[in-house]
Parts: C-alpha cells; sequence; structure tokens
C-alpha cells in the first residue's frame, strides 16, 4: 500500500475562494420524510356456520328391516394380532438421546431384562426388534436388570417417549 505525504509550504496550490452571489449557491434539497403505512385493520371473523339440519330421529326402539338377525360387525385390527404367549410387557421408554442412539426404559414391576434378550419395541412410529447388547445403570454396564429399575439401553432406531417394550420369549 503506497503512503501518502504532506507538502509543506508553498509548494501546495491552493485554491482562491471567489465570492458567488446568494441567487447563484444552490439550494439544499429538503429531505421528504417516508410516512410508514397505516396499520390495515383485518376483516371481523366470520360467525360460526350453522350445522345442516339433521332429520329427527324415530322415538322409540329402532325394529329391524329384515327377518335376519343382525350380523356383528368387525374391524381390522391396526397391527397384526399376536400371541400373548410370544410376547411380554416389560417397560416403557422414558427418554431417548438421539445423537447416542440410547433410550431410557423403565421396567415394570416382576420384569427382568439381561444382555442377550430379544425385546420388541412398539410406538406410533416405532416398531422394530433387537437383542440387547448393552445395558448401563447409572453410567455403569451391567449384566441384568430388575423390576422398577432405569436403566439405558442402546438401541438400532430411533425410539420416542411412551414406546412399549416387550421381551420375546423364544
Amino acid at each position: 500500500m503506497a503512503i501518502r505525504k504532506k507538502v509543506k509550504g508553498k509548494a501546495k496550490a491552493r485554491r482562491k475562494k471567489t465570492p458567488v452571489s446568494k441567487g447563484a449557491r444552490k439550494k439544499s434539497v429538503k429531505k421528504v420524510k417516508t410516512s410508514r403505512k397505516k396499520a390495515v385493520k383485518k376483516a371481523p371473523l366470520r360467525p360460526a356456520s350453522r350445522k345442516k339440519a339433521r332429520p329427527a330421529k324415530p322415538a322409540g326402539k329402532p325394529r329391524r328391516i329384515s327377518g335376519r338377525a343382525p350380523q356383528a360387525v368387525t374391524t381390522a385390527p391396526s397391527r397384526p394380532a399376536k400371541e400373548a404367549s410370544s410376547e411380554q410387557r416389560i417397560g416403557v421408554v422414558t427418554h431417548y438421546f438421539s445423537h447416542l442412539s440410547v433410550a431410557v426404559i423403565q421396567l415394570e414391576a416382576g420384569a427382568t431384562l439381561r444382555v442377550g434378550d430379544v425385546i420388541h419395541v412398539w410406538g406410533h412410529t416405532t416398531d422394530f426388534t433387537q437383542k440387547v447388547e448393552s445395558l448401563e445403570v447409572d453410567h455403569a454396564p451391567v449384566a441384568e436388570v430388575g423390576p422398577k429399575d432405569d436403566f439405558g439401553l442402546k438401541v438400532i432406531e430411533h425410539t420416542r417417549e411412551h414406546d412399549v417394550v416387550f421381551k420375546v420369549r423364544s
């Protein structure tokens, strides 16, 4: 970067000021203030729509039209039904650490879990089965956890709070 040196003495040419009449001077232009937009009033909310008129229900007990007995309405289960003896509910996920892929699970009364057991985690958006490979209680690895224990379990998929944990019987 170049450095400029100050010139001393008469070497510097000075410009002389010439007198100018008041009429020839430029008049300063005043800045125009910009006004803010006025707040637009929102339209009033519409009243709730009236519900369509429904036909009046007939008084008394409804009668069968045909001579046949009414059939029971069956609904399809949301998940395939499994045998009650194949899985046992042992606990619930209370927290999930996504950066570690670790679920904190609280066991229910009368349930135990060991390293090597197969578990099934099921919830609203969760449904997977895995083998238990690591269990930790208070950051210490353990081989078995008992009822009413809170423990950390390394999982293979994302779990969420309130997911149910089942022990798969083999």
